[in-house]
């Protein structure tokens, strides 16, 4: 890897973590590594947007942001539940298989909006052979749902839980969604073992 482009991704890195300094700047590393290794590799290339959520977070927690790359601004900070099949309060397990009803890992694009039985949503590709590449089959998308509400969700130890899909607050999805929608990075964070040694997006190799 050049230095030069390990020196922008490091500052972008920086910039990116000191906007939202409730979020893990490990996690803003490598979502940001990610990001230039696919675009390095003709993914993403006009994406000016990225979403990181942190799922080592409980649900009770912030733990989505939404960064402007273009103005390295800050978004949004949100709740996002997580799938019924990784857990309660916390995600533990992640799964890339069908009927697992659990989230997965890795580094997504966006895709198209629709009008589904949740509203208004948004279409993710996987970008992760074995780890998320089954999203779209999957059908999982982001979506606004009544059961991700904070207040209910302290009275019952955590949020609503989906389908693996992650779920947003039904006030704030449609925005948020029209502002990454097409192309846009979505970067979901664990720290799995297995997985932070085999993403191709965090061991990037020249193309």
């Amino acid at each position: 890897m050049h230095a030069a482009y390990a020196a922008t991704r490091d500052t972008q890195a920086e910039s990116i973590a000191s906007l939202a300094p409730d979020a893990n700047p490990a996690a803003v590393a490598l979502a940001v590594s990610a990001m230039h290794c696919a675009i390095a590799h003709g993914q993403g290339v006009h994406a000016t947007r990225l979403v990181l959520i942190d799922y080592s977070l409980p649900s009770l927690q912030p733990r989505l942001w939404v960064f402007d790359l273009e103005h390295t601004k800050l978004l949004y900070e949100e709740y996002v539940a997580h799938g019924k099949g990784s857990g309660e309060n916390y995600a533990q397990r992640f799964s890339n298989l069908d009927e697992s009803r659990a989230t997965s890992l890795g580094l997504f694009l966006t895709g198209d909006t629709y009008e589904g039985h949740n509203g208004h949503s948004l279409r993710l590709d996987g970008l992760e052979p074995g780890t998320n590449d089954h999203a779209m089959q999957r059908e999982i998308v982001m979506h606004g749902a009544a059961y991700v509400d904070p207040v209910i969700g302290k009275t019952q130890g955590r949020l609503g839980r989906s389908w693996g899909c992650p779920a947003l607050r039904r006030e704030i999805a449609a925005p948020l969604i029209d502002s990454v929608k097409e192309g846009n990075f979505v970067f979901a964070y664990y720290p799995d073992r297995s997985w932070l040694q085999h993403s191709p997006w965090l061991h990037c190799e020249r193309p």
